[in-house]
């Protein structure tokens, strides 16, 4: 459906998008996510035609888009403040796009209609677009997007203005609508739990450039470098020397999965594959932060950095108590280089 191949957009001296390659399969669902500044939406406007390259090319099917405007490129873009028309009601709002391809009045009605009873708004079409929560203004501005069949969508921010509740409602609801329509999606966002549940498949972003791409599962058991896995939220990463199943580290030694490559790396050690028994204690329960059935403990060595375990709350130590530490190898991730 979409292939960007050695794309570079360049804002003065500095590749904003650095020679990026990517594919995006019929009725596939791909989210980007990075820090700001890592190229996502650039790449994003790119292939919608609102920024031109420097170098490399865009195609949608086979067809190079070089030159080709925005409104003949057959995408639907969907932006975070929604753009609605504040003088149009809903129905004027879902039509605009099918009246600007010269579609007759009783096809506008029966599209808007559809749409509007897939979005969850049926009969909406005479209301006020100012009238609407920030959620139905949402819904509006998918179904405007959806109007015209765009062989490819595209979401920036779509959900970001939005509290976090009715995000986490609405990306579940996205997915399944997707997923009746096989809507090919293009998405970029910068909350990961959106990214995690909307996704076939993840793109992180760094300095212009993919730092990992793949299943969401995959990116979160195995990140592919210390910046992806810092950029998850994972902060038990230090220096090891890797031996056969074995890393030797601050911390002491840690198990790691069989064939991981060996020598000096830097190794992960995610927070639920902590555990705590009764051994003879040599770490701190130095804080303790809630979260629902789970409690994150910070452990503090008598030397080296602090390291996180996430403990069932029934288990979960007091701030203070002395405890005793082992890993599971298979939480554990010897990390590849970060690139260039």
């Amino acid at each position: 459906m979409l292939s960007i191949e050695d794309a570079t957009v360049r804002f003065g001296q500095r590749a904003v998008l650095d020679a990026v390659d990517l594919e995006v399969a019929e009725h596939e669902i791909v989210c980007v996510l990075g820090p700001s500044g890592s190229g996502k939406s650039t790449m994003l406007r790119a292939v919608a035609g609102l920024q031109p390259l420097d170098g490399g090319r865009v195609l949608l099917g086979d067809a190079d888009q070089a030159g080709v405007p925005v409104h003949r490129r057959g995408v639907g873009l969907m932006f975070q403040d929604h753009q609605l028309f504040p003088q149009r009601d809903v129905g004027g709002n879902v039509a605009f796009g099918l009246r600007m391809r010269g579609a007759g009045k009783a096809e506008q009605a029966e599209r808007v209609r559809e749409l509007l009873d897939l979005v969850g708004l049926p009969g909406a079409e005479r209301r006020s677009v100012a009238a609407l929560s920030g959620g139905e203004q949402q819904r509006v501005a998918l179904a405007r997007a959806l109007a015209p069949r765009p062989r490819l969508l595209m979401l920036d921010e779509p959900l970001g203005q939005l509290d976090r509740g009715l995000r986490e409602r609405l990306v579940v609801e996205l997915r399944q609508l997707f997923g009746r329509l096989g809507t090919t999606v293009l998405a970029v966002t910068h909350d990961q739990g959106e990214a995690f549940a909307l996704a076939d498949r993840l793109v992180v972003m760094r300095d212009g450039r993919i730092a990992q791409s793949g299943a969401p599962d995959e990116v979160w058991r195995r990140p592919a470098s210390e910046f992806v896995a810092r950029f998850l939220g994972f902060d038990n990463v230090v220096t090891a020397r890797v031996t056969g199943t074995v890393a030797q580290t601050v911390w002491g030694k840690v198990p790691v999965p069989d064939g991981s490559p060996e020598g000096e790396r830097r190794l992960l050690v995610r927070p639920g594959g902590v555990r705590l028994v009764e051994s003879r204690p040599v770490w701190t329960v130095e804080s303790r932060t809630f979260r629902g059935s789970q409690v994150l403990v910070r452990l503090r060595p008598a030397e080296g950095p602090a390291l996180e375990a996430e403990i069932p709350l029934r288990e979960a130590p007091e701030e203070g108590a002395g405890v005793g530490v082992e890993f599971r190898a298979e939480d554990v991730v010897v990390l590849g280089d970060d690139i260039p």
